[in-house]
């Protein structure tokens, strides 16, 4: 009795909850908070299948990414029901997304015309940083588009007959949770409209030249809203009714979730690769030193955008699943700790994982993998110490970027992601760093940030953003253990390793192997026939010399 007494009355001490969509490149998450502690409460996780059609390629099912994003909000009510909280206390739904990803789809069908794309390599030339804030790349949405249109038959025919829909994943999502080919709506946010390279974050909407530059036509482009106002209600399922009323892209999301709202707060998410943002406040800040401009969030249909600075490191915990699938070296990210640990050193071992080149601050996609400082006495643990201080070196590169572009040194850096798990990892980037590094103990903070930007929304509001509402977080700082003269050393080593890694791959002809490529071997080779030749005219005219058959 006492028990019962004691969850109704939790239930009805909770308040209203605000839910999260993360939907990223590798799953799909649904998680339920506590708007007045930003508690997690619940959550749910589906695994998402990639493809791989071509090197370079990466591919998803738009169906089972939807599938999945049902599945997850349908598991996570029902931990919830067996918690005893009521899912009707749910008030709001933030969407949270892998960004650059490239949709098409009927909108008269609600069919997708062909796979999520995420990663594509075709080559490109030019320069549009001065409207989008970024270098033109097949990393963003509008080289996808304008290739999907001109190879994909169904693509080219539904824009044509005017039935074709392009959006991000947040726009695929909120277009069919919100009752799809029957009124659903097609929108996205300026976080994630800021990563397509046709919007303009000067004027804050489409560019109509940036869309005439690469041939696409603004009718199929999702509507650009702000990062927190009701786009429409659910349609279906257990949540049905809901607001939909918050959406950010996932590195835009975790910023606010660090609760970066200060020109100068910066984070960093340690993935499959490594995304370091720094809020520049309400004036875009244009890099010189090799970043991305992009926009950090708008929390508002009448709040000013902010800006932020962006460094993007291609290779982070991918490394690890290198070191453990392509190598063999280590079974899992917990043993890969563990075997650095036990060194405490490289050893003067230094790993660049350029394996497709090197991101920001370099964009060089000729350099290639090294690993450099190679002695008798390097083993496999000095590699896996060498692996986690590359993530760290890594950072630094971007970190001191931001430096250089904003004029004023960061003094710690707020970190989230799953590799910060890593105690080691996070220690060794405070002393790489030579500042703290904080991370906080409630890791999602990626859909925190979709959940803070959702609960916040005019015609929802239960989630204040005013700095004296916002719950405190606990987090655990990691303060630089060695002097500065060491840490500039490794880095000077790591640079030098760096330069070795550049132009690896180049367009020139692969010439087949000779013998005769080889100028001393070939003028040796050529000598030796023609003295064998010499020597049997000689014999030929010594007849007593040559043995009778």
């Amino acid at each position: 009795m006492n028990g019962t007494m004691a969850a109704s009355s939790h239930r009805i001490m909770l308040g209203p909850l605000v839910a999260a969509i993360d939907q990223g490149t590798s799953s799909t998450r649904f998680l339920v908070f506590n708007s007045k502690t930003a508690e997690l409460l619940s959550h749910h996780q589906v695994e998402i299948k990639q493809s791989f059609p071509k090197e370079g390629w990466v591919e998803e099912d738009p169906k089972e990414i939807l599938q999945s994003v049902y599945e997850c909000m349908e598991r996570t009510c029902e931990k919830l029901t067996q918690l005893n909280i009521d899912i009707s206390n749910i008030k709001a739904i933030g969407v949270t997304n892998q960004r650059e990803t490239t949709l098409v789809w009927d909108k008269e069908t609600g069919e997708p015309l062909y796979n999520a794309i995420g990663t594509i390599h075709v080559h490109v030339i030019a320069t549009l940083q001065h409207k989008t804030g970024l270098p033109i790349s097949t990393y963003f949405s509008a080289v996808k588009l304008r290739w999907l249109m001109d190879n994909v038959d169904e693509v080219h025919k539904a824009v044509v007959s005017h039935r074709a829909m392009f959006g991000t994943v947040d726009s695929w999502l909120i277009w069919c949770l919100t009752g799809g080919k029957s009124g659903g709506v097609h929108c996205t946010d300026v976080t994630n409209a800021s990563r397509t390279m046709l919007f303009n974050i000067h004027t804050m909407d489409w560019d109509p030249e940036l869309c005439k530059y690469f041939g696409i036509p603004m009718e199929i482009l999702p509507r650009v809203r702000s990062s927190s106002e009701i786009y429409g209600l659910m349609k279906s399922g257990a949540l049905s009714g809901i607001p939909i009323s918050g959406c950010l892209g996932d590195q835009s999301a975790a910023l606010v979730g660090q609760m970066c709202f200060q020109d100068g707060q910066a984070k960093n998410t340690y993935g499959t690769g490594c995304f370091l943002l720094r809020n520049t406040g309400v004036k875009p800040v244009m890099s010189e030193h090799g970043l991305l401009t992009t926009v950090a969030y708008k929390l508002g249909r009448d709040k000013p955008a902010c800006y932020a600075l962006e460094g993007s490191v291609a290779i982070a915990g991918a490394v690890v699943r290198w070191l453990q699938d392509n190598l063999g070296i280590i079974g899992s990210s917990e043993e890969l700790e563990k075997l650095a640990a036990s060194v405490g050193t490289s050893y003067g071992c230094y790993f660049v994982p350029a394996f497709s080149g090197l991101y920001a601050p370099y964009w060089e996609p000729s350099a290639r993998g090294i690993i450099c400082g190679l002695t008798q006495f390097t083993n496999k643990s000095h590699l896996a110490f060498a692996a986690l201080e590359a993530v760290c070196f890594q950072t630094r590169e971007i970190l001191d970027a931001m430096n250089q572009d904003s004029g004023i040194p960061l003094t710690q850096l707020q970190v989230d992601g799953g590799m910060t798990s890593n105690k080691l990892l996070m220690q060794l980037q405070a002393d790489i760093l030579c500042i703290p590094v904080v991370k906080p103990s409630m890791p999602e903070t990626t859909a925190l940030g979709a959940a803070m930007a959702a609960g916040a929304a005019e015609g929802v509001s239960v989630w204040s953003l005013n700095p004296e509402d916002l719950s405190e977080v606990t987090s655990e700082k990691f303060e630089p253990q060695i002097n500065p003269e060491e840490s500039e050393f490794r880095y000077a080593r790591w640079k030098k390793a760096v330069e070795k890694s550049m132009n690896w791959e180049t367009t020139e002809p692969v010439c087949e192997t000779s013998i005769f490529s080889s100028v001393p071997l070939g003028f040796y080779i050529i000598g030796s026939m023609l003295m064998l030749i010499a020597l049997v005219l000689l014999l030929k005219s010594y007849p007593k010399f040559i043995p009778e058959e």
